[in-house]
Order: structure tokens, then sequence, then C-alpha cells
């Protein structure tokens, strides 16, 4: 997966695959395992983090807007915006996952596996409704209606690998 992570006026490009980093062209190992302290009670979680032979004891809190956060180490406090591909790639408008004007095929963001299938042909579903969840390199990505519409046809079954682009769900304008 490929991230675009704003740390203050200046951007890095991410790209994770396994256990293998590459920061802006740059190759390196990389862990991050959770630890305790984070275990309840509104307790900020703790992540220990090895990065290119570098040992980091990291705290992560979400904070308001899509894709900030929060980080604390090496007792600094550092702000940043995450964007993955699949943000990048969201048609204006607020569209998600190719659903257009209430209507539209859904289409897979990346090469995946179908882990569920959250609606059935004929259903009525809410913007933001949850309709096919697709594992991608070891991350669950679930695709949402962009507006409410009538689900018109499910392409995909339970355990179905799919191709980047491949048709999940149609949508149809809901009738009045």
């Amino acid at each position: 997966m490929k991230y675009s992570v704003r740390i203050g006026d200046t951007i890095h490009e991410v790209e994770v695959d396994g256990t293998r980093v590459l920061v802006d062209g740059v190759a390196l190992d990389a862990d991050l395992a959770a630890v305790g302290g984070g275990g309840g009670g509104g307790a900020t979680p703790l992540y220990h983090l090895l990065l290119g032979g570098a040992s980091w004891t990291v705290t992560a809190q979400p904070l308001e807007g899509p894709g900030r956060w929060a980080l604390g180490m090496a007792g600094e406090r550092i702000e940043v915006t995450v964007e993955d591909e699949r943000d990048r790639a969201k048609p204006p408008q607020g569209r998600t996952g190719g659903a257009v004007a209430g209507g539209g095929t859904v289409r897979a963001p990346m090469p995946g596996l179908v882990l569920r299938v959250e609606v059935a042909e004929g259903q009525r579903v809410d913007a933001g409704a949850g309709l096919v969840v697709v594992e991608a390199m070891k991350m669950e990505n679930e695709l949402r209606a962009g507006r409410a519409a009538v689900v018109q046809k499910v392409h995909v079954a339970v355990g179905q690998a799919v191709e980047k682009g491949a048709p999940l769900v149609t949508l149809a304008s809901p009738e009045p």
C-alpha cells in the first residue's frame, strides 16, 4: 500500500510491503508491535517500531479530521496527516468506491481477497453503508456506498480473489 505522509510542510511517499518499507524510495526493514500502556481508561496506545535498524517507542493518537494523527516519540509530539492511495484515487464530490450519483459500479481499489459481502441484491443501502470487505496486503478495506442506493448486482463471493478494478457491486438509484 502506498501512502503520502505530511509532516509540517514536508510530504514523504511511503510504500509498505510486508516488513519492507520504502520511504521516499529508500528501502528499510520495519516492524511495528503494540506494547503495554494503551490497555484502557483512555490511555494512549504504545507501539514499538523497528525501522531501518533504529528502535523507537511511539504513541499514536487520532486527531480531528481524516488521516490526522499526533505521534509521540523521543519526547516530541509530531502531527502528521496520512493519505493512502485509495484516498488519493477517490473521485471528487465525496463519491466512494466508484458509486456515482447513487448508482454505478463499485470496483476493487487494488488486488485482494473478498472477506465479506455485506449486502444482497435488491437491498436498499444508505450513504456510507458497508458493501464489501476486501483484504489486500494484510489490511481489511471496507468499500462503502457513496450515496443511498439499491444493490442491483453483487459480482463477487466470499473467498474470491479480485484484481484491481474488478466490479464488486453495482448500485442503482433508489426509487422515490
